[in-house]
C-alpha cells in the first residue's frame, strides 16, 4: 500500500475548493430564498422595515448553514470526485497502485474538520444568535411582546432532593421574565418518601439559592393549615437556569446544553429532546465522514459506468433518504421508544456502514 503526500495534498486541495464553494452556493441559496420568505410575513407588520428583516435573515444564517454542511459535503465531494475521475486523475492514481482509501483520506480529515468546526465554533456562534431571532420574530412577525411571551400559561414542575428532603414543587403558570411563579403548592418528604409538610403559596419568586413565597399557608401532617405572610425557601435553581428551562436546544450551544440536561434530569424535568440533540450534534462529524463515502460510491463508479445522471441522482437520493430516515430514527427517541444515544448515532453510524461495504465493493468487486 503506497502512500503519497503530494498526491494528498492535491486531492486535499481540489476537494476543499469544491466543498467550500458548493458550502457558499447552498448558503447564499437558503439565505436569499429564507430572506424572501421573511420579506413574505413581513408585509403589513409594524416595524418590518427592510434593514431589520435583513438584520433577522443574517441572524438565522449560521444555524441554518450548521443543517445544510452534510448535504454541502455530499455535493461538494460528488462534484469533485465525478472531476478528478472525468479528468482521468484517479484512473492514473489508481493504475500505479493506489487504492481508493489512500485518496478518500484527505476528504476524509476535511469532512472531519468540518464537523469539529461545526459543533464547537459554529454551533456556539448559531446558537446565541438563533435565540435572538426568535425574540425578533416574536415581537415583530408574531406581534407578542416580551410580557406576553413571559406570562404564558405553563404548569411548572420541579424535584429537589438534599441530604434530608425530597422536594416536590408545582405551579399553575410562571412568569419566567421576572423568574416568579403563581398559585404554588410545595411538597416536602422525608428521605423514605413519608410526606412531612404542604406549603401552598399564592406566589414565588427566585433569587439566588432562594425562593421567596408570598401569602403562605403551611400544613404539617395533620395539624391545622398556618396562615404566614412571606417566607423564604431554599433551592438549587439560578436565576440563569430558570431563564432557560424553556429554551428550544437549537438556542444553546452544546456546552450549555450539556450542564442544562444534568440540571433538567436533577430537578425532575424531561430532558429527552435536549439528549437527542446533544447526542445528534456529537454524531455529526462522523456524518459528514459519512457523505464523503456515500459521495465515493457513486462518484468514482463514473470510470465503468458513464451513465453520469443516473449515478449522481443515485447520489442526491442516497442524502436525502438518509435525512428521512435519520428523522424516523429521532422521532422513535423523542417516544422513547429507544434510547436517546441509540436514536442519534444510529444513522451516523449505519451510514459509515454501508459507506464501508459499498466502497470495498468498489475496490474490489
Amino acid at each position: 500500500m503506497r502512500f503519497s503526500w503530494i498526491l494528498s495534498f492535491y486531492i486535499g486541495r481540489q476537494l476543499a475548493i469544491w466543498l467550500f464553494g458548493t458550502f457558499a452556493a447552498l448558503t447564499a441559496t437558503v439565505f436569499l430564498l429564507d430572506f424572501i420568505e421573511l420579506l413574505r410575513r413581513g408585509t403589513d407588520k409594524e416595524g418590518a422595515y427592510f434593514l431589520v428583516l435583513l438584520y433577522m435573515a443574517l441572524l438565522k444564517l449560521p444555524s441554518m448553514a450548521c443543517q445544510i454542511m452534510p448535504f454541502a459535503i455530499l455535493f461538494g465531494s460528488m462534484l469533485a470526485f465525478s472531476q478528478l475521475t472525468r479528468s482521468n486523475e484517479l484512473v492514473v492514481a489508481r493504475s500505479v497502485g493506489f487504492s481508493v482509501w489512500q485518496f478518500m483520506m484527505p476528504p476524509i480529515f476535511i469532512a472531519l474538520a468540518m464537523g469539529i468546526i461545526n459543533i464547537t465554533v459554529l454551533n456556539s456562534i448559531s446558537s446565541v444568535m438563533l435565540k435572538r431571532f426568535q425574540q425578533l420574530e416574536d415581537y415583530i412577525l408574531r406581534n407578542r411582546s416580551d410580557e406576553f411571551l413571559s406570562m404564558q400559561s405553563r404548569e411548572f414542575w420541579m424535584r429537589e432532593q438534599n441530604e434530608k428532603h425530597h422536594i416536590v414543587i408545582h405551579a399553575r403558570n410562571m412568569h419566567y421574565k421576572n423568574n416568579g411563579l403563581f398559585d404554588v403548592v410545595i411538597l416536602i418528604f422525608d428521605c423514605e418518601n413519608h410526606f412531612q409538610k404542604r406549603i401552598d403559596a399564592n406566589k414565588a419568586t427566585l433569587f439566588e439559592g432562594k425562593w421567596v413565597l408570598k401569602d403562605v399557608v403551611i400544613t404539617v401532617d395533620q395539624s391545622r393549615p398556618r396562615p404566614i405572610d412571606e417566607i423564604s425557601f431554599p433551592t438549587n435553581l439560578t436565576m440563569d437556569n430558570f431563564q432557560h428551562l424553556y429554551l428550544t436546544p437549537k438556542t444553546m450551544s452544546l456546552w450549555e446544553l450539556q450542564r442544562f440536561i444534568k440540571l433538567l434530569e436533577n430537578t425532575g424535568f424531561l430532558a429527552i429532546k435536549y439528549r437527542l440533540y446533544w447526542h445528534a450534534k456529537l454524531a455529526s462529524p462522523l456524518l459528514m465522514i459519512d457523505m464523503i463515502m456515500i459521495a465515493a460510491i457513486f462518484s468514482l463508479r463514473l470510470t465503468r459506468n458513464n451513465n453520469i445522471l443516473t449515478w449522481a441522482a443515485g447520489g442526491l437520493c442516497s442524502g436525502f433518504l438518509i435525512y428521512f430516515l435519520s428523522d424516523i430514527i429521532f422521532a422513535l427517541g423523542m417516544a422513547t421508544k429507544i434510547p436517546a444515544y441509540l436514536a442519534a448515532w444510529t444513522p451516523a453510524i449505519t451510514t459509515m456502514l454501508v459507506g464501508i461495504a459499498g466502497n470495498l465493493h468498489l475496490e474490489d468487486g
